[in-house]
C-alpha cells in the first residue's frame, strides 16, 4: 500500500470514527439535558402492564441506556415501581442489556475504524491483551464520576472487549449502584429514612473499596503492557 493510499485509508476511517462520537454526543444532548424522551411517561406506561411490568421496564431501561438516557434516572424509576429488592435485580438487567447492547453497536460501527487507525499488528496485539485483562476495565470505569455508562461501552465496543467481559464487567462494577440508586428511587418520599441512608453508606464502602481494586488492577494491566512494548536494549 502506498503512502497516499494508507493516508486515505486513515482519513476515511478517523472521520467515521469522529462522526460515530459526534453522533453519541449529539444523542446524550438530546436526551440527558434537553430531555427528549418523557421518563416518567414511560415509567407510568409500564405500570399499567402489570405483572409483566419488571422484565418491561428492563427491557425498556436496557433500550433507553443505550440511547444514552441516564441510568440513575432508570434505577430511581424501578425503585419507585418496584421497591429496593425487585427494583436492584430490574435495575442490574437494564444495565448488562445495555453495555452488551452499546458494546456490540460500538463494535459494529467502530471496531473496523479502530483497527485501521491502529494498524493490524497493534490492533492483533491490543486484542489479546483486552481478551486476557481488561475485564477490570470495564468495572473499575463504572466507579469514575460523571463518566457515561453506554458512552463508555460503546468505546469498548470499538475497542474489541469481548460481550461476556462487558456483561460481566457490568454486572459487577454496577451492583452497588444499582441498590443505591433503586433504593433512593423507592424511599423517594423520605430521604432520611434508613434505607436511604443505608444506600448511601453501602455506595461509599463499596465504592472506596471496588473502586481502588479495579483502579489498581487496571494500572498494573496497562504498566505490564508498556513494559511487554517496550524495546528490549541493545547489547
Amino acid at each position: 500500500m502506498t503512502d497516499d493510499s494508507s493516508q486515505t485509508s486513515r482519513w476515511r476511517h478517523g472521520t467515521r470514527l469522529a462522526l460515530c462520537i459526534v453522533f453519541l454526543l449529539g444523542m446524550f444532548y438530546l436526551v440527558a439535558v434537553v430531555r427528549v424522551i418523557d421518563v416518567e411517561g414511560v415509567r407510568d406506561m409500564i405500570a399499567s402492564t402489570g405483572p409483566a411490568a419488571p422484565l418491561a421496564y428492563a427491557m425498556v431501561s436496557a433500550l433507553l441506556g443505550a440511547i444514552l438516557v441516564p441510568g440513575p434516572i432508570l434505577a430511581a424509576g424501578s425503585g419507585l415501581l418496584f421497591g429496593p429488592l425487585v427494583g436492584t435485580f430490574v435495575t442490574l438487567g437494564a444495565t448488562v442489556g445495555t453495555a452488551t447492547s452499546s458494546s456490540f453497536l460500538g463494535r459494529r460501527a467502530g471496531r473496523e475504524s479502530a483497527r485501521g487507525l491502529l494498524g493490524a499488528e497493534r490492533a492483533e496485539r491490543l486484542d489479546a491483551q483486552i481478551e486476557r485483562r481488561d475485564l477490570w476495565a470495564v468495572v473499575g470505569q463504572r466507579f469514575v464520576p460523571g463518566a457515561p455508562d453506554a458512552l463508555a461501552s460503546y468505546l469498548f465496543g470499538a475497542l474489541g472487549v469481548p460481550l461476556w467481559q462487558m456483561a460481566t464487567g457490568a454486572f459487577i462494577g454496577s451492583t452497588p449502584r444499582a441498590f443505591v440508586y433503586t433504593a433512593l428511587g423507592a424511599s423517594i418520599g423520605d430521604l432520611s429514612a434508613p434505607l436511604a441512608y443505608t444506600a448511601i453508606t453501602v455506595w461509599c464502602i463499596i465504592t472506596t473499596i471496588i473502586g481502588a481494586y479495579a483502579a489498581h488492577r487496571t494500572y498494573r494491566t496497562w504498566r505490564h503492557r508498556g513494559e511487554e512494548v517496550e524495546p528490549a536494549p541493545k547489547p
